[in-house]
């Protein structure tokens, strides 16, 4: 008996690839093995798959997690098998090698997920993700499998306060990094440091600011494959426990109406998405996973439209790094559901979701509970979204700016450029002090390619933030900056410096142009001087030639459009 809920046909399911028939007798003693009894043999199986990992803060408590997604399965008639995924804590890998193998991941978790569904033949997924690339990682392999989905986070770590003679200051992982810059300007000691770095992250979940992980798990939300809660519910609140429980019957509601994630992502689901992230404010990173997914799903979403998303949609939230205030805040103030109610003339309301209900039925229950942390539409900190996408003859094919997070008086600037050739160079040269006032701090050869594995630099961007030159430096690049990252750092410039972009014509001292509210980014070269001083250029040498990051260097493509595999 499958319980209350039944699928179309009882009788066909893509488990029965493993169980049903004569010739399934091995493959029924094997399942034997794992505990299934004769009856479990007629009902759906279940994948469970979890991204727990005793390395990484925001996974460290997702055994529970997934313990409630399988009674929920249960009661809904199914049998659930759990499996797992790699996952890399982005700030554990910063600012070492290990950053390289970030990005790189997200391509290893979905290839990985599609091997173990296919290979066990389930009937449908409930993902559990929570950090960095593990979410995208996990959403491409739900649109490329197409098997009916639904996602559970592992939900935000809550904020961490510091005790000061002014009183309680709330801090969080950015706190740290940028204290880092605070102690090399001699504005903080080591020991007021170490106090910092005890207290910042108080327990599990995923770092506690607007950053890549929980702008994807709201994201994950608004494009409707996670449940209302989905993004924000704190991972310490029993709430996070009992949504897992409602995922893991939902799941099989879906399955019963043959609900898949392409049914869902769509052009519409994907305009929600990136409308709810300018208003949020979210990751720059977000535009990479987006585009990732729209490929997956066969969207086709140019950098073009984003902008013009950017230019109807106010930002509502401030969030650190932009503002003072936590997920744990944008949860008490209603959630995605109020954000997005607030934006309801701007969705498109049909969508689908993975709750059987569509945007327009969701966000009926939606309500702003603190008008400080989601502003209302007509008093917004922004009148544009939170996110740009800039264009130029430094920039063809695009770079991304977090403009939420840029100082006022940086969002047009012209300065110098100072160029070098890798994150640690530019490191030590904000360290020793040298970066003068004015000068655009220039990093290349860390794309997708050039990296390789396009590294989030966090360290240089902190560290400027840090010793207060993010009001007076700013800082463009062809790798990737965290969602932690405040000031005027502008990624993803495309094409690349590895594939002979217009970045890696630059020499110190041209003058870099950039103009946030024109989406503008240029160099003052003419396009006969770019082209003459590329074709100047040594054959670009690969840093790495052994191992999964070859491979990746030599398959992947520019960040511009999500840096997907060929």
């Amino acid at each position: 008996m499958l319980g209350s809920i039944l699928i179309k046909d009882p009788n066909i399911m893509k488990s029965d690839a493993i169980k049903k028939g004569v010739e399934r007798a091995p493959h029924r003693s094997l399942l034997h093995a794992l505990g299934c009894t004769t009856a479990e043999m007629v009902q759906p199986f279940i994948g469970i798959v979890n991204s727990f990992s005793e390395i990484v803060p925001g996974h460290i408590h997702l055994r529970d997690i997934a313990e409630a997604v399988k009674t929920g399965v249960r009661a809904g008639g199914g049998v659930p098998f759990e499996i797992n995924t790699i996952a890399v804590c982005d700030g554990i890998a910063m600012n070492h090698p290990g950053m390289k193998y970030s990005l790189p991941s997200r391509e290893l978790i979905a290839d990985s997920v599609e091997t173990v569904a296919e290979a066990h033949a389930f009937d449908a997924l409930v993902f559990i993700p929570n950090c960095d690339k593990i979410i995208p990682g996990m959403l491409m392999a739900a649109v490329r499998l197409n098997l009916p989905a639904i996602f559970i986070s592992g939900g935000p770590m809550l904020r961490g306060y510091l005790p000061t003679e002014k009183g309680l200051s709330k801090v969080d992982l950015s706190s740290v990094f940028e204290a880092v810059g605070k102690v090399v300007s001699g504005q903080m000691t080591e020991q007021e440091l170490t106090r910092l770095e005890e207290l910042a992250c108080p327990g599990c979940g995923s770092c506690a600011g607007m950053f890549t992980a929980n702008t994807m798990n709201c994201l994950t939300e608004a494009l409707g494959l996670g449940l209302p809660g989905n993004g924000t519910v704190p991972a310490v609140d029993i709430r996070r426990r009992q949504l897992a429980e409602t995922a893991g019957e939902q799941i099989m509601k879906l399955l019963a109406s043959d609900i898949r994630p392409r049914d869902i992502v769509n052009q519409d689901s994907c305009h929600n998405a990136f409308t709810v992230d300018m208003a949020l404010g979210g990751s720059t990173n977000s535009v990479l996973h987006l585009m990732a997914i729209a490929h997956e799903a066969g969207v086709d979403f140019p950098l073009e439209r984003i902008n013009e998303i950017s230019e109807l949609t106010a930002q509502l939230c401030q969030l650190r790094p932009a503002g003072d205030h936590h997920i744990e805040d944008l949860d008490r103030a209603g959630g995605i559901s109020a954000v997005m109610k607030e934006l309801k003339d701007l969705l498109k309301l049909k969508a689908k979701t993975v709750s059987g209900k569509s945007v327009a039925e969701i966000i009926t229950r939606g309500q702003v509970t603190d008008k400080e942390v989601i502003h209302p539409r007509a008093h917004p900190y922004a009148a544009t979204g939170g996110l740009a996408i800039l264009f130029g003859n430094l920039a063809p094919e695009g770079a991304v700016v977090k403009k939420s997070a840029v100082a006022s008086e940086m969002m047009v600037h012209r300065g110098p450029a100072r160029v070098f050739d890798s994150e640690e160079r530019a490191t030590e040269a904000i360290i020793s002090g040298s970066i003068k006032a004015g000068e655009v701090l220039v990093i290349r050869y860390e794309g997708p390619k050039g990296g390789p594995g396009m590294r989030e630099m966090l360290t240089p961007t902190s560290l400027l933030a840090g010793m207060g030159k993010d009001k007076e430096v700013a800082l463009i690049a062809d790798g990737r900056f965290s969602g932690a990252t405040r000031g005027a750092a502008i990624g993803h410039v495309s094409p690349e410096a590895a594939t002979r972009g217009p970045i890696a014509a630059l020499t110190n001292g041209d003058i870099i142009k950039i103009n946030i509210p024109n989406y503008q980014l240029e160099v003052e070269l003419s396009d006969w001087e770019i082209t003459r001083r590329l074709a100047q250029l040594d054959q670009f040498e690969p840093k790495i030639k052994t191992g999964y990051l070859r491979r990746y260097a030599e398959r992947v493509s520019s960040a511009s459009t999500g840096a997907v595999f060929k």
